[in-house]
Formats: structure tokens, C-alpha cells, sequence
């Protein structure tokens, strides 16, 4: 059987890359998981009870509309024009299998193969192997001071076949959180240039008050905001159903048109019983999702607190959402090679950084928002003796 090229030279996901070894774990060393950015909670019960009455309904495992259910298709617009303080509908919006799938037919309606797309270093594997996947070319833009992404830093990069410019707020690997400033200056300048700028909101709700009113930037509030902008959204972190495969598209009506057809193609629609379980989650779970938010900040806390000692040598250089970007202090160690034995000798399983950037520079994500906040603590004393004991 002869299989393409542009899927045999992608690599595979390094979510469970590691898992050979995890039976290996040392017996004194329980492991400490801060891999995969998956909630650690289960939904809110009104949740899970939308789930359960959706499928025990005639309807419930039935087709969708292509764009989604009418009634989350207006809770999305409702929930999302209550943060940003905008006035969006739910004609602004379409409903996906996750962000995922958000992203795959945003790109693939905007761009023809050998068209580029803009995307930041460290970039979201997903997004990075899809391009390759859709025949696209990932342009990489690395920030000039190596974290924080500025117009300065893609100005350079744009040419006559570049469609999107990529950005991820709260951003997958680091963290980093961008501020409204920097967003209008980066919404701007795709509007100048005639491009469309792609934001990925998967960790909305984890900006520093976000739930409680101060909007992560006002680019809604934009009359023009359709001609340029395209935003992002997962119900995974959200709402804690990764499972269900819920996410959406903002964006104008004409984008969402041929979303569309490219959805009928792959999934026809979202799991009508996640889509139920979503609408519950946003219009209904509003003090549970904040509770969450404040847990996850009191983990990122605690975590900032474990790493500002560096230990081990280990370097925290930026958190945020789910996620901490760590330098790992071994000059003639591959970074894979560091997760492989932090594994076998510590039980800490983490992503190595060379899933998210083309070079090895050491990085490894570390996402805190797994692990239960009492062991967050076990890791300093895990990483300065993994360090003592490296050979």
C-alpha cells in the first residue's frame, strides 16, 4: 500500500508518545502527570445531566444542523457578548468538533495549498501539523525578546500567497497571555495587510478576569471586526468535556458558509449530547466555571511558587491557563532524552519542547493544571534530585 508523503513525513502526536515507559515508573515514586492539558474535574452535574437527557431523548443521538444547534449557537454569542462586552449573534457563530476541527476548516476555507499561514514560535503542534497535512506553508515568526510575539517581529514575513496570521491566547505551550494592546496592534496590522488574523481562544476563560467582566481585548467592538478576524473556542477546558468535542467558530457569515461544507465532509456535525451538555455548561454553570478558574489560578500559583527557586536548575520562563514553559539546565541532554528519564527516575511525565518549535532549545511544558494542587509540591525536591543524580 503506498501512503502519501504528507502525512508520513508529519510527526506523531507526542500525547502519549511516552507511555511505554509509564509502567516503569520507579515504585517509590508515584507519577506525577502534568502532560496532557486535560481538566482534572469532571463537568459540572448540570452538565453531565444534559448529557444523560440528551441521550435518553428520541432526538438525542440524531444529526445537528451543520452549524450546530440553534440554541448554542445563540448561548455561544450570549456567553461570548457577555465577556467581551460585544454585540455578537449567533449568525457569528458556528459549532465544531472541538477546537481542533475550529482551526482545520478555518484554514482550509481561507487558504489554497502553497498558501502561508503566519504562526508564532513555540506553536501548537495540531496547528502546526495541519498545515503540513492541508498542503499549507508554516511561516514561523520567533519573538524577537524569545516569549512575547510583536508586529514587529511578522511585519517581514508577509508575501503575496500569506492568508492568516496565527495567534494563541492564552497561548499552548507557554502560557503567555497577550494583552488587548497587543492584540488590536496585531488586528490592525492584518486589516493593513490584507490578511485574516486567527486568534485561538481556547483558554478564554482563564485570563485573569475574564469571568468576572474585564473583557481579554474589545476586537469585537470593532465595526470592520468580520473583514479580518477570525476567533477560536473550546467548550474542553471550559465546561471539562474534552471528550465530547465541543468548540466554535466566530467569524462572518460568508467563512462559516463554507465551514460548512467542509464540516458535512468530515463530521456532518458536533455530538448533538456534547452540544446539549454545552448549552447547559454556558448557561447554566456560570458559578462553577468561575470556582474552576480560581482553582487552576491557585495551581498556577503554587506551581510559580515551586519553580521560582529553579530547582534542579530547572526554569520557569513564563505560566499561564493550563501551562508553564520550563528550560531544562542539561547543555548535552536532548530534551527528549530529559522526559525519558524524568520518567523513569522521578515519575514526572511532561511534553518536551521539540513538539512545539523545529529546534531543540531545551523547553518543556509542563501543564500544572492536571495535577492535584497538594502534589505540586513534590516536584521541587523530584527535580533537584533528578538533577544530583544526572550523570
Amino acid at each position: 500500500m503506498r501512503l502519501t508523503q504528507r502525512t508520513l513525513v508529519q510527526p506523531n502526536s507526542p500525547i502519549g508518545a511516552h507511555a511505554r515507559l509509564l509502567d516503569q515508573v520507579p515504585v517509590d515514586k508515584s507519577l506525577l502527570d502534568l502532560s496532557q492539558g486535560a481538566p482534572g474535574f469532571p463537568p459540572a452535574a448540570v452538565v453531565t445531566e444534559a448529557m444523560v437527557s440528551a441521550l435518553r431523548n428520541e432526538d438525542g443521538s440524531r444529526y445537528s444542523p451543520l452549524k450546530g444547534l440553534p440554541a448554542l449557537r445563540e448561548a455561544y454569542a450570549t456567553d461570548l457578548s457577555a465577556m467581551y462586552g460585544a454585540d455578537l449573534s449567533s449568525e457569528d457563530v458556528c459549532v465544531t468538533s472541538g477546537c481542533n476541527q475550529a482551526f482545520t476548516m478555518v484554514v482550509s476555507a481561507l487558504a489554497e495549498a502553497g498558501d502561508e499561514v503566519i504562526v508564532p514560535l513555540p506553536y501548537y503542534f495540531n496547528h502546526e501539523m495541519w498545515l503540513g497535512l492541508d498542503g499549507l506553508v508554516s511561516v514561523h515568526a520567533k519573538p524577537a525578546d524569545g516569549l512575547r510575539l510583536s508586529v514587529a517581529d511578522v511585519s517581514e514575513l508577509v508575501t503575496n500567497r500569506t492568508r492568516a496570521l496565527l495567534l494563541v491566547t492564552p497561548g499552548n505551550p507557554t502560557g503567555s497571555i497577550m494583552t488587548s494592546a497587543e492584540l488590536s496592534a496585531f488586528a490592525d496590522f492584518a486589516r493593513d495587510a490584507g490578511i485574516v488574523l486567527v486568534l485561538d481562544e481556547t483558554y478564554r476563560s482563564f485570563v485573569p478576569g475574564a469571568l468576572a467582566g474585564e473583557a481579554p481585548h474589545d476586537l469585537f467592538g470593532r465595526p470592520d471586526w468580520r473583514d479580518y478576524l477570525v476567533s477560536l473556542h473550546s467548550c474542553s477546558k471550559d465546561l471539562a468535556i474534552p471528550g465530547q468535542r465541543i468548540g466554535a467558530i466566530v467569524g462572518e457569515s460568508r467563512l462559516l458558509d463554507e465551514v460548512a461544507k467542509l464540516i458535512d465532509c468530515v463530521t456532518i456535525c458536533a455530538p448533538r449530547s456534547g452540544q446539549m451538555a454545552a448549552i447547559a455548561g454556558l448557561t447554566k454553570a456560570q458559578d462553577w466555571r468561575i470556582e474552576k478558574v480560581r482553582e487552576i489560578a491557585e495551581k498556577q500559583a503554587r506551581f510559580e511558587a515551586v519553580m521560582a527557586a529553579e530547582p534542579g536548575g530547572f526554569r520557569l520562563h513564563s505560566s499561564g491557563a493550563y501551562y508553564g514553559w520550563v528550560q531544562h539546565p542539561f547543555d548535552d541532554r536532548s530534551s527528549d532524552g530529559v522526559v525519558e528519564q524524568l520518567i523513569l527516575e522521578q515519575g514526572i511525565l511532561v511534553i518536551p519542547g521539540t513538539a512545539f518549535m523545529p529546534a531543540d532549545e531545551r523547553m518543556l511544558r509542563f501543564s500544572f493544571a492536571n495535577a492535584p494542587l497538594s502534589r505540586l509540591d513534590e516536584l521541587s525536591d523530584r527535580l533537584v534530585e533528578f538533577s544530583s543524580n544526572v550523570r
